[in-house]
Formats: structure tokens, sequence, C-alpha cells
């Protein structure tokens, strides 16, 4: 990551800021390699250096690439800092207000979103490892085979967890979300220890070599269902065929959410059309209606509209999307099941 950290000392110094703190976990993995697992702070500098708790200096100096010191006491820390004449200090704007609190007396601080701003574009190394884990997540789901289990939505979806692990995932990148009836109206459902319902929501995911994937698929039973899932389907490869670089964010969530609100469901698509993800599952930037922030080739972002009928049924659709010139489609697993 030796040019992410070249970026951020560049963007430091446009603003005169000597050292960014970092504590978020994947953000401290982002740029040292090494990932805490209690607790770690990280100064970017020019000489950047972390601090590691004494149970996690064996991993931290096996995986590190920059310095690793451990770490005493805060005074120690922030008199050290000091003593390398850092006076303005940056942090992440999710800094836990009482970890500011322990610098904002010697340090003039300011929240800033530099290491954000790198981790939207992936590198090449990124890219694969998400296609990866897609790989595995997919192959999974099909090795599961929903249509032919009798088990609950409970079961099913720990299975998917297994599955994913035994095809090398390091594990599952969210809760894996598995759900039917009227349930699949919600969008964060819990999987219930009942049988299957129709229709079937799926939303599922697989970290590998820390980067993460995320598909959703649903499956549909009824007439009504499948008009519903044909509008969410338009919805999801009008968006996707609409993505290249120089376009906003909120451009494509537009061209998702006007298929839905064109044929009278507008209401009923209660979030944004996606995110982007690697090392979190929800990174910035989104296609949401808010977010201008301009696609740019590198950039790995979900499309995943939906329609949500309160105490029916609902229908969300998911994909990866790598871009390059243009949007496509991480993975080969279709999208009616």
């Amino acid at each position: 990551m030796d040019l992410h950290l070249d970026n951020i000392l560049k963007d430091m110094q446009k603003d005169n800021i000597q050292g960014y703190l970092l504590t978020e976990f994947n953000n401290v993995k982002y740029i040292s390699g090494y990932k805490p697992t209690s607790f770690a702070f990280c100064v970017i500098k020019e000489n950047p250096i972390i601090y590691a708790s004494k149970m996690d200096m064996e991993v931290a100096s096996n995986n590190s690439f920059i310095e690793v010191r451990e770490y005493e006491s805060m005074e120690v820390m922030i008199g050290e800092l000091k003593d390398e004449g850092i006076a303005r200090l940056a942090i992440e704007p999710s800094l836990a207000y009482g970890t500011y609190e322990k610098f904002r007396d010697d340090f003039s601080v300011e929240s800033k979103a530099y290491i954000g701003k790198q981790r939207m574009i992936k590198t090449p190394s990124e890219i694969e490892k998400i296609k990866k884990a897609t790989e595995i997540a997919q192959k999974s789901f099909l090795e599961l085979d929903i249509l032919n289990n009798n088990d609950s939505e409970k079961a099913m979806a720990f299975d998917l967890v297994r599955l994913m692990i035994e095809n090398g995932a390091d594990k599952e990148s969210f809760d894996t979300i598995l759900t039917s009836g009227a349930n699949s109206s919600l969008p964060h459902a819990i999987p219930m220890a009942k049988k299957l319902e129709q229709p079937i929501l799926i939303d599922w995911g697989a970290i590998f070599e820390g980067y993460c994937s995320d598909n959703t698929r649903t499956i549909v039973y009824t007439e009504y269902q499948h008009e519903i899932w044909d509008i969410v389907a338009e919805s999801h490869d009008k968006a996707i065929k609409a993505i290249k670089p120089g376009m906003k964010c909120c451009e494509i969530d537009k061209v998702a959410r006007d298929i839905i609100s064109e044929c009278g469901y507008g209401d009923k698509f209660i979030h944004s059309t996606g995110h982007s993800l690697g090392l979190d599952i929800h990174e910035n930037p989104g296609f949401s209606i808010k977010d201008e922030t301009v696609i740019e080739k590198g950039m790995i972002m979900t499309v995943e509209p939906g329609i949500y009928l309160e105490g029916e049924f609902g229908v969300r659709l998911e994909d990866t999307v790598e871009i390059s010139k243009r949007g496509t489609v991480i993975g080969d697993l279709p999208l009616s099941i």
C-alpha cells in the first residue's frame, strides 16, 4: 500500500498536518498489513508507526510492513509524538470521543477522511481478492441447492456460511440473510427457525484474505411476485449499464430509482442503490440520492435495487460491479435462480 501511503502524506502536507491517527482495525490493516486483535494506534507521518498492545506484538511484528512499537501508555505515546514536532494531528471521523479527548489538549486536532479517499480506489490485488470472495460465495450458494432443501431458514443460513468456509472463505462478510414469505419485506431480516415460504430472499457474502463479497437473489413464485421481480431486474440491469467513470454516484441511483418510481413503487424502494466494499462490507462512496462522488476507474460498487411491500413480500437483486471503462458484474451467477 506504499502508493496509498504516499498519497495520504501528500494530502497531509497540503493541509499542514504532521500526523494522522488511525484506530479502526481495517484502516490499520490497509496501511500496514497488520489487523489488530485488541487495540492499536497507527500514526501516519514521515516515518509511520504502530503502537500495538503487548498481546498483539507478535502478530504485528510478523505482519506489519511499517514500524511497530509496544504501547506503554497514552502519556508515553503522546510525548513521543510531541518530541517529533507533531502539533497538528488529523483523526478518523469515526474516532471515539473518549479517545479524541485524550489528544485534544496536546495537539490541534482535525477530522480528516484521507484514508477513506484512498480506499475508494482498489488496486488490482484488492480486486482479485474481491473476485475470489465472490467466486467462493456464489459456488457455495449453488451447492446449498436451496430449491431442494427442506431445512429451516436458520439452518440453511448456517449451512451457507459453513459451505463458504469449506470453499476457502475466512468467514461470512456480514450476517447472512436468508428469509422468506412476508419477512422478505424486511431488508435486514433475520433467518427464522421455520420452513421456507414464498418468495425466498438470500443476501450473503464471503471474506477472502480480508476482502468482502456481496450478492442478493430473490426466488419468486406467484404472478405478482414475478411482476415485482421484473421491475427490480430492469432497475438492476439499467443501473449497471449506465455506470461509467465521470458520472456522479447519485446519477446511478437516479437511473435505478426512476425505473421503480415509474412503475408506481418509488416509495417502496427504501434504501440506496448500492455501496462500495472492500475490507469492510460498506465503504464509501455509495449509489445514493445525496452522494455526488464522481465515479472513477478502480472503484468496486454494489448495485442492489429493491421493492418492499410491507406485510406481503420483498424483492432485492444485488451484484458487485468492477468499474473500468464501464461497469462489469463480478461473478457469473444468473439473476434468476
